[in-house]
């Protein structure tokens, strides 16, 4: 006989329930406490299976964590950018609590449950791994102050050491044992900031935001010797900052001051791009990378693993250029002409289309989704034109404008900025002639695209004439792609563009 703590899913077969053992979460909210409470003492068959004979018992935990959600499939933390809902606040299901910037865009963050927002645990500007609780969700008034002090007991179990944050830190946070991949749910700073008179490290224990202990880390801080002026004597980021004489830093913290009423969750989002620009560049500075940095970062050096070639062509642009005068005054933008003579191209090479993740298969794509780099404030992002081949140039310029629209405020959905499977990546309109673009994980080729430019060329008579030409690059997955198969999607590319009849079709 063995008993069991937490169970994932219940079934009753012949009056016999069985229980799965696993983390109690339940998407992107899960209880503080086992899901499955004191369900009593369960039986361990031959097979292995867990059973608990003749009753089933059920208790759902009153105070669950809200937890920081992965909003990409390359988000390892995310930033608090505003919290929608004050603490105390009731809440309905499905209702927006905060709103967290992950290394693509802002998203709103709903509850799945009826409650009140008892506490807020990591605070406007602060950072948290994906997984950690950022904040506690009572299912009444009166377990507001319970879920406050379970705030308060998960604050301590940091070793004296400025280490970061371990699988000791996240068992405090409840009493049931939680998943083995869930990041620490370390206490944050909420807006309403209490200045605490006693240093954080009291009993060899110290408290600090996950943040606040990555900047300690990089800056070689004591946390041991800081007086943190977060709820409860936490350490924030700007004790860290202050205590490192970092000062340029410090207006981006600005933001955990909360308003008098909770602001609708448009208006927060619409307030993420402020604090990169004010920051001044002070040379001599070193300065962490934001959540969209981070993400780029991580997908360059995946990119090294992928063994890549490269493919040039010259393609006379006169008659493209030409349609685009024609069309340009209906909204129709080159881009979305690049775009859907790379559709039509990749409609007659689909291995071009294809795509390598497991390094053993490769999967013809059913769709042609062509992702467009845009350059953005410190970072970069693809947002994609869904089914390119399909859509005619109009659709495509409106949808194209409104998908750059929403990359800039940041409120792309992960559909719209993850679901690409050939990437293109337009500098002409810089002037730049030609470059080299880095392959995007998980897709098969980029096209670099040239700006076009009057060329001295030779005529078929011997003569020499103008024409307009631009110069693409493709950079392709070789365990997929080979040189001949760039070779003819890039004669069929070319042939589109000076012949772009098909382009208006």
């Amino acid at each position: 006989m063995e008993t069991v703590a937490a169970c994932r899913s219940v079934q009753v077969v012949d009056g016999i329930t069985s229980m799965a053992i696993s983390s109690p979460r339940v998407g992107n909210v899960g209880p503080s406490s086992a899901f499955f409470g004191n369900a009593g003492v369960f039986e361990r068959s031959k097979s292995g299976s867990v059973r608990m004979q003749r009753k089933r018992v059920v208790v759902e935990a009153k105070i669950r964590e809200i937890f920081m959600p992965a909003l990409s499939s390359t988000m390892t933390e995310g930033k608090i950018v505003s919290w929608v809902k004050s603490e105390g606040d009731k809440l309905n299901k499905g209702e927006s609590v905060v709103v967290v910037e992950s290394d693509k865009a802002d998203m709103d963050v709903e509850t799945f449950y009826n409650g009140y927002l008892a506490c807020i645990v990591v605070g406007e500007g602060e950072v948290a791994p994906v997984g950690a609780a950022i904040g506690l969700l009572a299912e009444s008034e009166e377990e507001i102050a319970e879920a406050k002090a379970k705030a308060g007991g998960a604050s301590a179990p940091a070793p004296a050491a400025a280490a970061p944050p371990s699988a000791v830190e996240q068992a405090a946070v409840a009493p049931a044992p939680p998943a083995p991949a869930t990041p620490p749910p370390v206490i944050s700073a909420p807006a309403p900031a209490v200045v605490s008179s006693h240093p954080a490290a009291e009993g060899g224990r110290i408290v600090a935001t996950p943040y606040a202990k990555k900047l300690a880390k990089q800056h070689k801080v004591d946390l041991a010797t800081i007086t943190g002026s977060g709820p409860l004597g936490r350490i924030v980021s700007q004790d860290v900052e202050a205590a490192a004489g970092i000062a340029t830093a410090a207006p981006v913290a600005a933001a955990p001051v909360a308003p008098p009423s909770a602001p609708p969750a448009a208006v927060s989002q619409k307030s993420v791009p402020p604090p990169a620009p004010a920051q001044a560049i002070v040379p001599g500075t070193t300065v962490p990378f934001t959540s969209m940095q981070n993400g780029v970062a991580r997908n360059m050096v995946e990119s090294l693993n992928v063994p890549t070639f490269r493919v040039g062509y010259t393609i006379t642009t006169t008659a493209l250029d030409a349609l685009y005068k024609q069309v340009k005054s209906k909204g129709v933008t080159m881009t979305a002409l690049l775009a859907k003579a790379a559709a039509l191209a990749l409609a007659k090479h689909p291995i071009v289309n294809a795509s390598c993740k497991d390094g053993k298969s490769f999967t013809y794509n059913s769709n042609i989704n062509i992702a467009v780099a845009v350059a953005m404030d410190g970072g970069l992002l693809t947002p994609v034109l869904q089914d390119a081949d399909k859509v005619d140039i109009y659709s495509l310029s409106r949808k194209w404008k409104e998908l750059v629209g929403k990359a800039r405020a940041k409120q792309l959905t992960p559909a719209e900025y993850n679901s690409g499977t050939f990437t293109l990546s337009n500098l002409g309109m810089f002037g730049v002639d030609r470059f080299d673009a880095i392959l995007p994980p998980n897709t098969g080729a980029i096209m670099a695209v040239g700006a076009s430019q009057p060329t001295v060329v030779a005529t078929k008579d011997g003569l020499f004439g103008v024409k307009n030409q631009m110069q693409v690059n493709v950079t392709a997955d070789h365990r997929i792609i080979y040189g001949g198969d760039l070779a003819e999607f890039l004669q069929t590319f070319a042939a589109i563009c000076e012949d772009p009849k098909d382009l208006v079709l």
